[in-house]
């Protein structure tokens, strides 16, 4: 059993978000819906409380808990890319359906979740030890929506 979970409050979709996300997500899956609601409500009865699932290994657990709180960017879920076309391939997901690009490799999905889909190369240069190679990728990576890995790397050697 995984010691942390993220725990995830949605309104009323916390079914329709765990099957998004693990259509998206190779090695996911749903593990189990643990819990329906009862004649106490507050959910109508027999609708699904709760929904476990994973993405990529990773174990995650959906509320349906109604309209009281939504996601902001307070929090995301950061997703590592090897390659350009890994990028391409979950920004295009994960914006699908009324998802929105913010900046700097962020977007919210369709339900209001915020992710960063990131390339591993862009942590690597950011973190170089000559500050104005570190410089310009910042400076490159924030002019960006989706982050596009050619255009860092050209910041990065100063093209």
């Amino acid at each position: 059993m995984q010691r942390i979970t993220p725990f995830l409050w949605f309104d009323n979709n916390a079914e329709e978000a765990a099957n998004f996300y693990i259509g998206i997500f190779k090695n996911s899956k749903i593990l189990n819906i643990t819990t329906r609601y009862g004649e106490a409500g507050p959910g109508p009865r027999g609708s699904v409380m709760t929904i476990s699932f994973q993405l990529e290994g990773q174990e995650f657990i959906a509320l349906n808990g109604g309209p009281h709180f939504k996601f902001t960017e307070a929090i995301s879920l950061m997703v590592n890319c090897q390659s350009q076309e890994e990028v391409d391939v979950l920004w295009d997901k994960l914006t699908a359906g009324g998802g929105q690009p913010v900046d700097c490799g962020w977007l919210k999905d369709k339900f209001g979740l915020s992710w960063q889909i990131t390339p591993t190369v862009l942590l690597e240069m950011v973190g170089d030890k000559d500050p104005a190679k570190s410089k310009r990728v910042m400076e490159a990576m924030m002019k960006m929506k989706k982050l596009d890995i050619a255009a860092l790397k050209r910041a990065y050697d100063g093209k």
